[in-house]
């Protein structure tokens, strides 16, 4: 799941994975789970073509393996990924739907970086250190002269009724501030379309709180572009509070509109191609009038790849248990107390004793979304080996790029190879394989956490374009007896997590196709190096499969298109939930 779509589609948070506490040695974050982990490598057997938690702990740990690195897109590691899913569509016979009669769907990405032998900056007379006072989120291939150039200073990140109108700022270095209480990762990158994206540049005061071990990995970011479309983004620079200290004296008393002394030197940053696919396969319907619409089904191909620093596993596993137990979503915690350093330790020594230290530095993505990836191989293999089709056809589609900003499900539903208003709704999986009683899945809206359970699932956006498509997943869980237990609180309108604007089928929703996002919600592994198969609830999985597998039979059977009743939203709009 995409960390953040909202922070202008940089998810630096997600990728903050170290613990805080260099003496605590941890493992098991649940209390009495280390016996019930299953092993760290396992090779199953072939998969057969009912639905099974067999097949899918089968494909999960090929999918999830440390030799795919992390999956992240614009690596060759996510087309190895995208290489085992083709060979599986193609070994069950699906119809190829990708570029020029093949299964993938080539997308147009972009790596960023900085030139940084050709980068120096300074305030004043005093020369700036790159990675230390200063850091470029690099976006777009571009030479910024800082010479010359206006600072003036935009006001708070988090109050925007504080910051210049978006004329004032144009063609200047503008200067934000971060509070204390802010969390140090949204809202650090701006789009074109926002209030400073007519700035020659943005400094954000932030830097400082971005552990040193991070920033590697954040020093190339990728992009979706059209490549005959210019990216005219701000740059954003990450700076510590010294730096606008250095510019303006003393912050707290500016008022937005204020003007700094100047910078000097020159930001370089460069441009390349990337790869980055999408795999497109179809199980053609068998009714000649209504085979030329489709159901498409989803989840996302990558995750968000690999660091340079190894930890130890068990020591991040329990730490983010017990100081941050949504994983990526938790904030990072000022401190940490000492009766949760004693739970840190004893939780690491515990399994310790049990398979002892194992240094880790790869983001494997076994919940997200290497659940949903190889449940939709699974729903494919048990449609494809049917004797009975559906009448309608079914578009199966598995995205690259969720995590850098729904990439591949943009460009997808932008350019689809089928025609649009043919597909009649997309069930989408991304993170089906936790959702434990132990697990915080997430924030009620209200307050408070919510928890996991037994048959514990939570439902996105089912009703928001379609109230019969939502009533027609209540009905299919009960008439097949598969027992899942459905949580909608992460849907409320105003949610402060946004979970409908941050996995692929919001790139469906916003062109007016029905949706249901299926999800068991966050854990404390979310986006951390722990989220491996061996912690995954196969038996769990086996069911949310068949819900989906037998909503989309359902939905390919109707005598009918699934009722749209619900205002569609602006395509080009930003998402709102």
């Amino acid at each position: 799941m995409s960390f953040d779509r909202i922070a202008g589609r940089f998810a630096l948070g997600a990728l903050l994975a170290l613990p805080t506490l260099a003496s605590a040695q941890a493992t098991a974050p649940i209390k009495g789970a280390a016996p019930r982990e299953l092993p760290v490598k396992y090779t199953g057997k072939p998969t057969t073509p009912a639905i099974s938690a067999a097949d899918l702990m089968t494909r999960l740990y090929i999918y999830a393996d440390d030799s795919l690195m992390g999956r992240q897109v614009g690596t060759e590691n996510n087309l190895r990924a995208t290489a085992y899913i083709e060979h599986e569509v193609r070994r069950l016979g699906l119809v190829p739907a990708g570029d020029n009669g093949g299964y993938f769907q080539n997308i147009p990405l972009y790596t960023n970086y900085t030139d940084t032998a050709a980068t120096r900056l300074k305030a004043g007379d005093q020369a700036l250190a790159y990675g230390t006072d200063y850091f470029p989120i690099p976006r777009a291939g571009r030479t910024i002269n800082f010479d010359g150039l206006p600072v003036i200073y935009g006001g708070v990140t988090s109050d925007s009724s504080s910051w210049p109108a978006a004329d004032a700022v144009a063609g200047k270095v503008v200067v934000l501030t971060l509070p204390a209480s802010a969390n140090p990762f949204r809202g650090v990158v701006y789009s074109a379309t926002s209030r400073f994206g007519k700035a020659a540049a943005i400094l954000v005061t932030n830097l400082d709180r971005v552990p040193a071990a991070v920033l590697p990995q954040v020093e190339r970011s990728t992009a979706l572009r059209e490549d005959d479309t210019p990216n005219v983004a701000p740059t954003s620079i990450l700076v510590t509070p010294r730096i606008a200290t250095l510019l303006f004296g003393a912050t707290d008393t500016l008022k937005a509109g204020a003007v700094g002394k100047g910078l000097s030197g020159t930001i370089v940053l460069k441009e390349e191609r990337a790869p980055g696919r999408n795999v497109v396969a179809i199980l053609p319907g068998s009714d000649p009038a209504l085979k030329g619409q489709y159901v498409a089904i989803g989840a996302h191909n990558d995750h968000i790849g690999y660091n340079h620093h190894p930890v130890d596993h068990d020591s991040v596993r329990a730490y983010m248990a017990v100081a941050r137990p949504q994983g990526a979503d938790s904030p990072v915690p000022p401190s940490v107390t000492a009766e949760q350093i004693a739970r840190i330790r004893a939780m690491t020594d515990s399994l310790h004793k049990l398979h002892g230290v194992r240094m880790d530095s790869i983001y494997n993505g076994a919940d997200d979304d290497g659940s949903g990836t190889v449940s939709v191989l699974e729903i494919a293999e048990a449609f494809a080996t049917s004797k009975v089709r559906p009448k309608r056809s079914l578009l199966f589609v598995w995205h690259t790029g969720e995590e850098a900003g729904l990439y591949g499900s943009e460009y997808y539903t932008d350019h689809p190879t089928v025609p649009r208003d043919s597909i009649v709704a997309q069930l989408n999986m991304d993170m089906v394989g936790r959702g434990a009683a132990t697990d915080i899945t997430g924030e009620k809206k209200e307050g408070g956490l919510t928890h996991g359970g037994p048959g514990y699932v939570q439902l996105v956006g089912s009703r928001r374009l379609s109230t019969e498509l939502g009533d027609l997943i209540e009905d299919v869980n009960r008439t097949d007896k598969i027992g899942l237990a459905f949580d909608y609180s992460m849907d409320a309108n105003g949610h402060p997590q946004n979970i409908y604007c941050r996995s692929d089928h919001y790139e469906y929703a916003r062109y007016g196709i029905p949706i249901v996002f299926f999800t068991t919600g966050g854990h404390s592994d979310y986006h951390q190096v722990t989220d491996e198969p061996q912690y995954i609830d196969y038996d769990r999985m086996a069911h949310v499969a068949t819900l989906v597998h037998d909503a989309a039979l359902r939905v390919a059977n109707l005598d009918h298109r699934v009722a749209v009743d619900k205002p569609k939203p602006d395509p080009k709009g930003r998402c709102v939930q």
